[in-house]
């Protein structure tokens, strides 16, 4: 009888994690920001049938990168139970965090069992309240780790490189076209050089709050990114503190007439009262 190779559990933990890393390392990075308004979902995704970001119910989206089938297994799921928890007890009682727990719990079950592969996943479950201080977003990674984020978060392939350009230029209560702008600025952005990304490779999806329906969720369709994208918008508190050109004041026809110098007549050597040049003393 042969003896069953032996694997320590902890090496294990980690060759499961690499292999779920390296898994979502080679999609596209997809980047969430909070605004005055909502939260905004943006990523680089050509294809206008398979989505990344949807939504869950009624003030509640989902965002996800990694392998398709599998996230859009957990998009069903969690859709699902959103419906039978609104249906059996009130709208209210949805909430983006029982949705996060959710999710952690199968990601977390699926990660440490040994009979199947970990999913090569990593989601977003937005939520926006009656307030910009009332909205929440969660990103839960491969392990059913779950992490509360503010202001903006970024995941997939080159998401330090995405976090950090955020970072840096971040500003919390922004316009809906900022943010775009800035999120699409960031898909954008490498550590070698920046490209920019066609309107029609880009799904954008926002939870904006000022709509007047009950479901808070809406695309930003291409047309209307071309325009967002190509609109300049000035910084007034660049131009504020950039300095202006003073303009020397206009001479006045007086004062350059003044300022205008006399030429004057050479002067003529000192003659006697008969007009002969005086002629010096002879000397002792």
């Amino acid at each position: 009888m042969s003896t069953p190779f032996y694997v320590s559990p902890e090496q294990l933990m980690r060759d499961r994690a690499d292999f779920a890393r390296k898994g979502i390392a080679r999609g596209r990075a997809l980047v969430s920001l909070q605004y005055a308004d909502g939260i905004v979902f943006a990523s680089e995704n050509p294809s206008a049938a398979l989505h990344k970001v949807s939504e869950i119910y009624d003030r509640i989206a989902f965002a996800a990168v990694g392998r398709y089938n599998e996230f859009e297994n957990l998009r069903i799921a969690g859709v699902r139970l959103a419906d039978m928890r609104g249906y059996a007890y009130d709208r209210r009682d949805v909430t983006g965090r029982g949705l996060a727990n959710a999710y952690a719990q199968t990601l977390g079950t699926i990660f440490s069992s040994g009979g199947e592969k970990p999913y090569e996943v990593e989601l977003f479950v937005g939520e926006i309240g009656d307030s910009a201080e009332d909205d929440q977003l969660y990103r839960l990674t491969y392990d059913g780790q779950v992490v509360d984020e503010h202001g903006f978060a970024a995941i997939g392939g080159a998401a330090e490189s995405v976090g950090g350009y955020l970072k840096e230029r971040y500003t919390q209560g922004a316009t809906l076209e900022d943010a775009i702008r800035l999120a699409v600025a960031a898909l954008g952005h490498t550590d070698t050089d920046d490209r920019e990304i066609a309107a029609k490779d880009l799904e954008v999806a926002v939870l904006d709050r000022n709509r007047t329906q009950p479901r808070k969720f809406r695309r930003i369709r291409p047309a209307t990114l071309v325009e967002i994208l190509s609109s300049v918008t000035t910084n007034p508190q660049a131009e504020e503190t950039k300095p202006a050109a003073v303009e020397p004041p206009a001479e006045k026809p007086a004062e350059k007439a003044a300022e205008k110098p006399v030429e004057e007549s050479p002067l003529a050597p000192p003659t006697d009262d008969d007009g002969d040049p005086p002629i010096a003393p002879p000397l002792d």
